[in-house]
């Protein structure tokens, strides 16, 4: 019944960042850890016309892409994801951002919620058939599902395997959006706002 409803209530939840290809879906997502998805496309609105290509991502000076990133925090250790994913990219994907789930965990800076969200949008089809595909979890989508009751944990691989096993498959990745669309508007942090709930009545953590 909450998952019917939350779908009902937000229809059109789709994903923020804003790209145009695997590659440039890859680098937002990096980008977007500690950072806004608003931040995000203001700096990638002018990185996506400079770096094109992985090649690109290795050829420039550290120093120069660090620069570029600057505004999306922790833009060292963001700098070195970049690189080292665009180097693996280029010697063992054949210049492609891997189509899998196995091969995606392995590039620099990417866990599970990355590979996720890059898969779910760049390659939806592979999304649905890989085995090893799962539900992104980000700040919003852990705060509301603890909160809603859909699970008991606090790390997000475990969180995951919850929503897996509660939610059908073929919602794995649009039910993504609606729970970070529900964290943005009504679950908010730190105080929700329960009274505007459409699952308030239903919600173990309602205030109302």
């Amino acid at each position: 019944m909450i998952i019917r409803r939350l779908k009902k209530t937000y229809p059109g939840a789709t994903v923020a960042l804003r790209f145009s290809n695997p590659l440039e879906c890859l680098v937002a997502t990096i980008l977007s850890a500690q950072c806004t998805d608003e931040r995000v496309n203001q700096v990638t609105a002018s990185l996506f016309q400079k770096y094109r290509t992985p090649q690109d991502y290795v050829k420039v000076p550290e120093p120069e892409l660090a620069a570029d990133i600057k505004p999306t925090g922790f833009f060292n250790q963001k700098t070195k994801s970049l690189r080292g994913a665009a180097r693996k990219i280029i010697e063992e994907f054949g210049g492609e951002v891997p189509q899998t789930m196995a091969g995606l965990i392995t590039l620099p800076g990417v866990a599970r919620k990355t590979a996720n969200i890059v898969q779910g949008n760049s390659y939806p089809g592979r999304h649905r058939r890989d085995p090893d595909a799962g539900i992104a979890v980000d700040t919003h989508v852990r705060r509301v599902s603890q909160r809603l009751g859909f699970t008991q944990n606090t790390e997000p691989d475990k969180i995951e395997q919850d929503l897996m096993s509660i939610l059908p498959r073929k919602d794995w990745f649009s039910f993504t959006y609606v729970l970070i669309e529900h964290g943005r508007r009504t679950c908010k942090a730190p105080v929700p706002r329960c009274e505007e709930c459409p699952v308030n009545d239903l919600c173990p953590s309602s205030r109302v």
